[in-house]
């Protein structure tokens, strides 16, 4: 089995995660505009530089003079200890002043009332930051251009990129390292209650189940869980307490057969001792041998009802459930006990017609209808009448057996459910028949209900209502 992480791992995560991407995104964004303005002041410095260039340019002696002075450099003083390359040249190309083989944009887009352009350059293995603007000389014999271009290492730059950027991601930083302290705290906190309720099971001893989970010490998501626990522990506790009284009931029905038997067949090996007495003995013999076949019959009965009881209490009568036509179910039962009704001289009759399908499991449907007619056949008088129907009714298909026989007393007829409950106790009967009914009938979503047969004087009307089945697929 792949092996669970930890959920405060994984609440963290879920937490922070987005937490640091949204820091990330806000530390990017804030070195965008810290690039724009550090960028801006830079190109703002390169065009004061140049204009400072552009006002000293002169006529000297019918040629432009460019002088450079101290004022142009100054704004380039820094820490940082940036260069600084200028270079003017005139109209056909002529260095006027500053470096020689200054590098000039290959095409000029100069912008604005300043005619300034700036652009990235590589001069003496540095990257420069530079701008190109241009000057119109006048004289009487024309009007000269002279471009005078200004480069500057960003080592300022970089230093106020990282002045200006810093201190915002400083604080970003310390914000996510002080949100990821909270939420690990925080989760430690809050997930107190479930190490406490994991150790509340965990200590508990398994074969207890006594246990209650406190639902008001949890949060409000945790009380479901606690509640499904609660009523799953009570469902085990239920259960427990049904087997163990099953098994009770069950060893003290199989005690008396197997006791009989026990002592039967130690009369049985007293009387092949005394074979002298066998004359005398033969009667008490043929007795006991009757008896003996009434005990065995009784406990092979007790069995075989018990494993019916236990198949349909399993998990898997509710499922692999199939449509089943009831109809012929209850005639199929009506025949199979014919000969029992004829026997006790008992009116056994089925009211059926056409098909009744429902979802059920056939062998256990099949038991739950011989059990019904069982019991009426069992507990009817000689000369009685039982009706077996079947009719669909309100939405649902209706299983009924009514008789005429002594019935069961009001205040009786919830019990009759419980294993081993007779209401004549002098009975040859199990106690399980009513039992194994309401089990399938629960396993096939149906109710089982007891009545006074209202079309006799006395007796008994029992009803099944089962969900109708849908309509049979068809191959495709």
């Amino acid at each position: 089995m792949k092996k669970r992480s930890s959920l405060r791992l994984r609440l963290a995560l879920w937490l922070l995660l987005p937490l640091s991407l949204f820091v990330a995104v806000c530390g990017w964004l804030n070195w965008r505009n810290a690039a724009e303005v550090a960028d801006y002041v830079q190109d703002h410095d390169l065009l004061s530089s140049a204009k400072v260039l552009s006002d000293r340019l002169i006529w000297e002696d019918n040629d432009v003079q460019a002088s450079v002075p101290p004022s142009a450099l100054s704004l380039f003083v820094s820490p940082e200890h940036d260069r600084v390359f200028l270079s003017v040249t005139g109209a056909n190309g002529e260095l006027l002043a500053g470096s020689p083989d200054f590098p000039l944009p290959a095409r000029r887009k100069p912008e604005g009332v300043d005619r300034a352009q700036w652009y990235d350059a590589e001069f003496g293995g540095l990257s420069l930051r530079a701008v190109v603007t241009t000057r119109s000389m006048y004289e009487v014999g024309g009007a000269r251009d002279i471009t005078i271009a200004v480069g500057k290492t960003e080592r300022s730059r970089d230093h106020m990129l990282r002045t200006l950027w810093w201190p915002s991601m400083e604080y970003l930083l310390i914000a996510l390292a002080l949100a990821i302290a909270l939420a690990v705290a925080a989760l430690t906190l809050e997930l107190r209650p479930i190490v406490r309720l994991s150790q509340q099971l965990a200590q508990r001893d398994p074969l207890h189940l006594d246990l209650v989970v406190d639902t008001g010490a949890l949060h409000s998501e945790l009380r479901p869980v606690a509640d499904t626990i609660n009523r799953f522990v009570a469902q085990l506790r239920a259960h427990s307490e049904a087997q163990r009284r099953f098994i009770a009931d069950a060893a003290h029905q199989l005690r008396t057969p197997l006791a009989m038997q026990a002592s039967q067949i130690e009369y049985a090996r007293y009387t092949r001792q005394h074979r002298g007495e066998w004359d005398t003995r033969r009667a008490d013999m043929d007795a006991m041998w009757l008896a003996m076949q009434t005990s065995n019959r009784r406990l092979v009965d007790v069995t075989n009802k018990l494993l019916l009881l236990a198949q349909a209490e399993h998990g898997d009568a509710h499922t692999r459930l199939e449509r089943v036509d009831l109809a012929a179910v209850a005639l199929r039962c009506v025949e199979q006990l014919a000969a029992l009704a004829d026997r006790r001289r008992i009116d056994l009759g089925l009211e059926a017609s056409g098909t009744a399908f429902v979802q059920a499991q056939p062998a256990l449907l099949d038991a739950l209808v011989s059990n019904l007619l069982d019991n009426a056949l069992r507990y009817t008088q000689e000369g009685g009448r039982v009706t077996l129907g079947v009719r669909e009714a309100a939405g649902a298909v209706v299983l009924s057996v009514e008789d005429n026989g002594p019935g069961i007393p009001a205040e009786a007829r919830e019990r009759v459910f419980e294993r081993f409950y007779r209401v004549a106790q002098d009975s040859e009967g199990t106690g399980l028949g009513l039992a194994i009914v309401r089990e399938i009938a629960r396993a096939f979503d149906a109710e089982v209900d007891l009545a006074a047969n209202p079309r006799e004087a006395s007796g008994l009307l029992v009803r099944v209502r089962f969900p109708p089945a849908g309509p049979a697929e068809t191959a495709g």
